[in-house]
């Protein structure tokens, strides 16, 4: 039988020392100082990684039906505010705009002669040389000229936005994508042809709701685009939505059913670049990992 206590007694083996008690107290005070430098920073800060790039997307439609005569933009392309994006052959409302302009200018005249006649009528009514009923029929017909001039002047008007329609420009500077206009294709009235991405960006980022205490617009932000590692971007809140994003979902919880389970929502924060950020390929949708600075 082993003797235990012959093992009790036993010299340590060589090369093995126990630690100092000034080694465990010096562990113990890197460990508590590292532990109040996170406490200290975590209580300044707040950062979620729930949080994306946003950009202004601009569908590009067509307003009036026709056949495409021209592309003048490609897939990423940049593109500045007003410049030719598609162009739809003008011909048939060209000659809808001719005949409206043929049909204002008969009707101009129509109105003209219509209120000499009035005026002369009214000159004879004077003397007694026609009677009321022909006055009154002659004024009546002058107005009624009048007014056939003027809905002639809309449909001028009408054909020429119609026309001008044909011309499909592009409403803010940006990149084009999702292009899906080719020449010779038919198009019909809010057919999807592309989108603008505009150069305009931020960032939304959905903080819990327990992490808007001590937030408000205005506190600095630390931005890490996952697609930029180790760069940091500064920029600053802009405005905290007013409403959760469950609360403007397309079906919101109904908690009134009785089988409410309480999660914590979730509130978007908008946060906007302080930085010229124009060189960076940022698009939409892209994560981020935003960290604000609480006063």
């Amino acid at each position: 039988m082993t003797d235990n206590t012959d093992n009790k007694n036993a010299a340590p083996r060589p090369g093995v020392k126990k630690p100092h008690w000034s080694v465990l107290v010096i562990a113990a005070a890197a460990l508590a100082a590292a532990g109040a430098a996170y406490w200290h920073y975590a209580s300044a800060h707040e950062s979620t990684d729930d949080a994306a790039i946003e950009m202004h997307v601009i569908p590009i439609s067509s307003k009036v039906p026709g056949q495409i005569q021209a592309v003048m933009a490609e897939d990423n392309q940049h593109v500045e505010k007003g410049a030719l994006l598609v162009e739809i052959d003008p011909r048939d409302y060209q000659v809808k705009l001719d005949q409206a302009r043929a049909e204002l200018s008969a009707g101009r005249a129509e109105a003209r002669r219509a209120a000499a006649d009035a005026e002369r009528s009214e000159q004879l009514f004077k003397r007694d040389d026609v009677s009321r009923q022909a006055y009154e029929k002659a004024v009546a017909d002058a107005e009624v000229l009048k007014a056939r001039a003027l809905l002639s002047e809309r449909k001028v008007a009408a054909a020429e936005l119609d026309l001008s329609y044909t011309r499909i420009t592009a409403p803010e500077a940006g990149k084009v994508t999702k292009k899906n206009a080719e020449e010779r294709a038919y198009v019909q009235v809010g057919q999807a042809l592309m989108a603008i991405v505009t150069d305009q960006v931020w960032v939304v980022a959905n903080f819990k709701e327990t992490q808007l205490t001590r937030m408000r617009p205005g506190q600095q932000v630390t931005i890490e685009v996952d697609a930029f590692p180790g760069k940091e971007i500064k920029g600053h809140i802009d405005s905290i939505q007013s409403g959760t994003g469950a609360r403007f979902s397309l079906l919101p919880a109904e908690n009134a059913t009785g089988n409410f389970v309480k999660v914590v929502q979730r509130v978007p924060v908008k946060i906007v670049f302080d930085e010229a950020v124009e060189n960076m390929m940022l698009v939409p949708g892209m994560s981020v990992v935003p960290t604000v600075h609480l006063d």
